[in-house]
């Protein structure tokens, strides 16, 4: 008997290792995978704030070229501004909530991005009149990761320190752990 109940726990401890590393690995399969659809979305840019239909009425390519010529003088005269594609989001709008589409432009260099991005946090963007934001693209399990980790950077701004993420993309699963 006592042979029996042995080999019945040392069975029981190798499957809760063998479930442990199991966990392990899901777990990093799932960062991979945060990992490469924040890569694929690096060159992207959202605009949010677009007045309803002006995106349709001149097309979304014509429209972004014109924020960037009436915001950005020097960006919009560069010629190696080349645009890969442009989408509206959400497909389909709630009814019941009043929100505006927003239009996700991928970029063919990231350099051009971030100079864009540079330039529209050093001023207010507006597109007749109206003020729209420009902002970065990441992927939805990224932002959540930076949620959680808001209290933490407000307390430290509460005492007088000056918290970066150094690189976006793998700073939050890192300091989950931690």
């Amino acid at each position: 008997m006592e042979e029996r109940i042995s080999n019945l726990e040392d069975g029981n401890i190798e499957l809760l290792q063998a479930e442990e590393e199991r966990e392990a690995r899901l777990k990093r399969n799932e960062e991979t995978l945060r990992e490469l659809s924040d890569t694929i979305r690096r060159c992207n840019v959202r605009i949010i704030g677009i007045p309803k239909g002006e995106e349709k009425e001149k097309g979304a390519e014509d429209f972004f070229k014109e924020i960037i010529a009436e915001n950005f003088t020097n960006l919009g005269k560069e010629p190696a501004l080349q645009i890969h594609e442009i989408n509206r989001t959400p497909n389909y709008l709630n009814a019941k909530r009043s929100s505006s589409r927003n239009i996700i432009v991928k970029l063919a260099k990231v350099d051009n991005k971030e100079k864009i991005l540079r330039a529209a946090r050093q001023k207010k963007i507006t597109y007749k009149g109206s003020p729209i934001r420009l902002s970065v693209v990441f992927s939805a399990e990224t932002l959540q990761a930076w949620r959680e980790l808001k209290d933490i950077f407000k307390m430290l701004k509460d005492k007088n320190f000056q918290p970066k993420i150094l690189y976006p993309q793998n700073y939050p699963s890192d300091m989950m752990e931690k």
